[in-house]
């Protein structure tokens, strides 16, 4: 096997071509993304739901109760500040939904305090590039499903901004955890299989744009050997998410985490999901009764978080951010444990070092854990 290349995604180097995965709520928080900084990679904070049982948002003797969305700018503060921390020169950045109601707020926040580089989902970010124009530093990294999203992402931010995304996180559709770019029956068209989808993306950007955009391939990225067949279909580094689920410093619960270890392939579910999309989770209760439109599913909106919401807008589905955040505190019957569908594939609980280990190295050149009787 060869070794792996370093990723340069805009000002920021990373040792290895490894970002991690955004995962709310606060699955990905601080202590996950200084442990991916600190071994090499690029740590991600998620910022949705972050304001959830954060000292701003939940009433107290000593704090008044402030706005969801003031709340989740201000644990995102908190977050970074303790990420870097943990990781003082690692290349730290921070994932923003375009789907959000304070999208724009949660941008200003993480740039204003030190995020490396912004990613974003669930939406294009159009005008992303009109709330960091203060930070050029800050690399802009928006993730697409398809080559014309990406022309037309291209095509505004140049006549807008006269400037070029720094990175594409590109999605497979097919294996990626958590909400999926299209409908369910788009998985199978050729325009969003990511073996298409890199050589595609990449002949655009050297011919048309004569750019050297960096190119992330994003789902169901579990070892090396995967990691080196998307660098070989043109990708400059990936994106892993599930794998560092069962780590120590995921800032999930450990029942959250032992539950994907207990996991398997079979339990791998399209559920649906108030953003209007699909997504890929690990089928529990919760998940059963989401698929099945159960009249067991709460529909009560608690934090008015999306700017379009089923749960909010029309009373179906669920509120999302209360579903993810009951499974991440541990409550993994009751709540959405989104997955890619490499569910249950990890054996043991790892530390991040371990696991950027398995990632980067051939696998001779990893010493064995000893096992002692």
């Amino acid at each position: 096997m060869k070794t792996l290349p370093s990723l340069h995604i805009g000002k920021h180097i990373a040792r290895y071509p490894i970002i991690q995965g955004a995962m709310a709520v606060r699955v990905s928080g601080a202590n996950l993304a200084g442990a991916v900084a600190n071994a090499g990679g690029i740590g991600i904070v998620a910022t949705v739901g972050l304001g959830l049982n954060s000292p701003y948002f939940m009433p107290d003797l000593h704090r008044k109760r402030v706005k969801f969305s003031l709340a989740n700018c201000l644990a995102l503060i908190n977050e970074l500040q303790k990420a870097r921390t943990i990781s003082p020169h690692g290349v730290i950045g921070v994932n923003v939904l375009v789907a959000v109601r304070n999208y724009a707020n949660l941008v200003r926040t993480a740039v204003e305090n030190g995020a490396n580089l912004i990613t974003t989902a669930a939406g294009l970010p159009l005008d992303l590039p009109e709330y960091t124009a203060n930070y050029p530093d800050t690399a802009l990294v928006p993730t697409v499903s398809t080559v014309a999203a990406a022309r037309t992402l291209c095509q505004t931010w140049e006549s807008k901004y006269d400037r070029l995304p720094d990175a594409f996180i590109v999605q497979c559709s097919k294996t990626i955890g958590g909400h999926l770019a299209g409908k369910s029956q788009d998985v199978e068209k050729p325009a969003y299989k990511i073996e298409q989808l890199i050589p595609e993306l990449a002949d655009y950007l050297r011919r048309e744009l004569g750019a050297a955009i960096p190119i992330i391939a994003a789902g169901g990225i579990w070892d090396k050997a995967d990691i080196d067949a998307m660098l070989a279909l043109g990708a400059n580094g990936v994106q892993i998410g599930t794998r560092f689920i069962t780590t120590h410093e995921c800032d999930a619960d450990i029942r959250y985490k032992e539950f994907h270890l207990n996991a398997n392939p079979d339990d791998v579910a399209i559920v649906p999901s108030p953003l209007g999309v699909p997504g890929r989770a690990i089928r529990n209760k919760f998940a059963s009764d989401a698929i099945a439109q159960s009249p067991n599913i709460e529909r009560r909106c608690i934090a008015n978080c999306l700017q379009s919401c089923l749960c909010r807008d029309r009373q179906e589905t669920y509120c999302i951010i209360q579903a993810l955040d009951r499974a991440a505190r541990g409550d993994v019957e009751n709540g959405l444990i989104f997955s890619s569908a490499n569910a249950g594939r990890a054996k043991r609980i790892m530390s991040v070092t371990e696991v950027m280990a398995e990632l980067t190295q051939p696998a001779c050149a990893i010493a064995p854990i000893p096992v002692f009787n």
